[in-house]
């Protein structure tokens, strides 16, 4: 197609198009060259989105404009945030944001209007999202927060006091606390630890404080390892040590803490002595902090100091080793305690034995007014390895017990604390006053009223007949001979011994006294001699019987040398070994501990054996003399006589001792009393044996009853008795009759 006609076709065809192009926008209604962030409304005209706008606001016809972000925070400000609060601008949007130092009630981190505002202080200090050095102690304030030093610290050079970054050192200045020994007490181990305790105080770096509690803990280990004369001193002057020891080591732990520059600190030895620390500025309501060896609840107020100066301590130090120092304490019960348990036994306590079961636990604070606490602490004391016995007895009680000193001693109490209860190898306690504590096993040593009176009323039967044996022995001359001798002489012992232990048997006050050793001593001592004496009446026995026709026997000093010698050698030796042996708390006996009650029981066992095989061997001897051919009847009868009788004095005096070695059970009252019986009555058993049953002794009885009632005829009876013992004398003077 050419020519004009092809140029109309190509005209019509672009007039189609545009209006088919006008024909679909129409149909459609919506504008193509609407900018972003923003709608068409229709063909001509575009709606910016919301939070945007134009320069002919929201609705706009022009291709060239465009929309643009509404800032809703200004200025000006479109919005209100409210109090404490600002406006963050968003692309399209906006919202509320609390100020630097302020939270949302709720948690949330926006908000967005006025309404919705609930922003509030945020204490950074207790939240732990400051940036104070560990130096320094974070101070909240109103939508913010400061850091200063802590007391007794100042800050480094370069740095200002109470500033986001400031850092602090320990003054040269501060001070290892003095720290000497007790006076008037002499110890090498005690001497050689303060000694090292003098060198840590010259050397402290204050700076360096956990170092220096480290070493003064090792310090201590190191002493109470191996006492050593620590053990060997009196224990009135090593209680007083104690004493003085755990107060010392108190104000030095709470001294040093102060200069601690982390919150908490925790340090086991080799000798798993534990200390546990706790410094905080600020607290509120109930803390709980502890070890493995113990824990406490206490509240806050409690551990703070008066003046509220300076950070808070609380201090638990537990001691494993401190059982030798501490040993053969006293116990002082309140008195409540003591009628309860009077009304449970139907007799009154006398005292308690005391099992040390848990770690001596030294508690302190900032706070040292600690005598009277507003509010009680609570405490878990951890027990030792299986100490405690797994069923107690009726007189055995597991105690929450603390260490209470005086001016010149020291002892466990209880008064203020209780013991609620024990469970998992662990006791619960309660107090209203803190100190060093501990958990104790008690024995209550329970007066037996009954029991006692028995042993009284034995003892002085026992005593009267001694003496009446004592005047026959001296006074009757038909029976004058060796084992007369013996036979006085092992009186004598006996009631000097028994009169001993009837008046000083019992220890006065709480702590072992010269008295007391001397009475333990003197007891030890003649009962040793009662057995000496008894031993050489065996020997006299030999003599007579299987040595009969080889002398006449031991002289008297060479009787009396033995029988007085040889307890004095043991008693001395025993006294010089450990004469803190003799006496113990409750009694002026000897102490049962590190075996010293054997230098009683060894030898005593050792004379009973002898004494029976001596028996033993008689008996037989006397056997075969009975069955020779032509055996002096009249001898060997009264050899016979005389052996029944010593075997018999045997019998009384060493069964009744060897029987107390089997009383390992106090409670057991039918072992107690059948004890206390045969003991008391050994005067008795002896009068019985020597004088009533002696034939020469009762005609000797009955011419002094004669004399006195004027009886002439058991005068001429004794006389005839007599005349005929005189012409038995002069054929063998040495031989008494029975």
């Amino acid at each position: 197609m050419g020519g004009p006609r092809g140029s109309v076709l190509l005209q019509g065809l672009c007039v189609l198009l545009i209006l088919l192009e006008a024909g679909s926008q129409k149909t459609s209604g919506c504008a193509r060259w609407c900018p972003p962030k923003s709608t068409c409304v229709n063909a001509t005209t575009c709606r910016c989105s919301p939070g945007f706008i134009s320069l002919s606001r929201e609705i706009f016809s022009s291709p060239l404009e465009s929309c643009d972000d509404i800032n809703e925070c200004g200025p000006p400000p479109l919005v209100s945030c409210g109090r404490l609060a600002d406006c963050q601008n968003t692309e399209g949007s906006y919202h509320c944001i609390c100020s630097p130092g302020y939270a949302l009630a709720s948690g949330a981190t926006t908000f967005m209007n006025e309404s919705e505002n609930t922003c509030r202080d945020v204490d950074e200090c207790s939240s732990g999202k400051h940036t104070c050095h560990y130096s320094t102690v974070c101070v909240n304030t109103v939508g913010s927060y400061k850091c200063r030093c802590r007391r007794g610290w100042k800050p480094k050079p370069r740095f200002q006091d109470k500033q986001l970054n400031t850092t602090c050192e320990v003054p040269a200045e501060m001070s290892f606390p003095a720290w000497t020994p007790p006076p008037g007490i002499k110890s090498q181990k005690l001497s050689h630890f303060f000694e090292r305790v003098q060198e840590l105080r010259r050397d402290f770096k204050p700076a360096l404080p956990q170092e220096t509690i480290q070493k003064v803990i090792e310090s201590m280990d190191e002493m109470l390892k191996a006492s050593g004369d620590l053990e060997a001193m009196d224990p009135s002057e090593r209680h007083h040590m104690a004493t003085h020891f755990l107060l010392g080591l108190e104000t030095v732990l709470r001294t040093l803490a102060k200069a601690m520059p982390r919150a908490s600190f925790t340090y086991r030895s080799p000798l798993d002595t534990e200390l546990s620390l706790m410094i905080q500025e600020h607290g509120d309501g109930n803390v709980t902090m502890g070890q493995t060896h113990a824990q406490m609840l206490l509240n806050w107020a409690v551990a703070t100091e008066p003046s509220n100066s300076g950070p808070t301590v609380m201090g638990i130090l537990s001691i494993r080793n401190m059982q030798n120092l501490l040993s053969n304490a006293s116990l002082e019960l309140e008195p409540e305690k003591k009628e309860q348990l009077k009304k449970i036994h139907q007799s009154p306590v006398r005292g308690a034995q005391l099992q040390l079961l848990s770690a001596v636990n030294v508690v302190f604070l900032s706070n040292t007014n600690t005598e009277k606490l507003d509010s009680p602490v609570t405490f878990a004391f951890s027990h030792l390895e299986n100490p405690q016995p797994k069923k107690l007895g009726t007189r055995q009680e597991l105690i929450c017990a603390f260490w209470k000193g005086d001016k010149n001693n020291g002892h466990w109490a209880t008064m203020g604390c209780q013991t609620l209860g024990t469970r998992n190898n662990s006791t619960t306690c309660q107090c209203n006053h803190l100190s060093s504590f501990a958990i104790l096993m008690a024995h209550y040593d329970i007066e037996d009223q009954k029991l006692s009176l028995i042993t009284k009323v034995g003892l002085v039967l026992s005593l009267f007949c001694l003496l009446l044996c004592i005047l026959t022995f001296l006074l009757v001359r038909p029976i004058q001979g060796s084992r007369t001798t013996v036979h006085l002489h092992l009186c004598i012992c006996l009631f000097v011994g028994s009169t001993i232990f009837l008046v000083g048997i019992e220890n006065e006050g709480d702590q072992v006294g010269l008295r007391c050793r001397l009475v333990a001593g003197l007891l030890h001592y003649f009962f040793l001699g009662a057995f000496c004496w008894m031993s050489l009446e065996g020997l006299e026995l030999y003599f007579l019987v299987v040595r009969v026709f080889r002398g006449q026997g031991l002289s008297k000093w060479q009787l009396c040398l033995i029988g007085y010698g040889v307890p004095l050698v043991i008693v001395a030796i025993s006294a010089a070994v450990k004469s803190k042996g003799y006496g113990y708390i409750l009694y002026c006996w000897l102490n049962r501990e590190d075996g010293f009650l054997w230098s009683f029981l060894g030898p005593v066992i050792f004379i009973v054996l002898c004494n029976a095989v001596v028996f033993v061997t008689t008996v037989w001897k006397l056997t075969q003399k009975f069955s020779e051919i032509n055996p002096d009847m009249k001898k060997l009868k009264k050899a016979r006589v005389l052996t029944i009788t010593a075997v018999a004095q045997l019998f009384v005096l060493g069964s009744t001792w060897v029987f107390g070695l089997f009383l390992f059970d106090p409670e057991s009252w039918v072992l107690s009393y059948t004890f206390c019986i045969l003991n008391s009555l050994q005067g008795l058993f002896l009068f019985l044996l020597h004088c009533l049953l002696n034939k020469k002794v009762r005609e000797e009885y009955r011419r002094w009853a004669g004399r006195i009632t004027g009886n002439k005829y058991s005068e001429f009876a004794t006389a005839t008795s007599s005349t005929s013992h005189h012409q038995t004398q002069a054929h063998r003077p040495s031989e008494s009759g029975m």
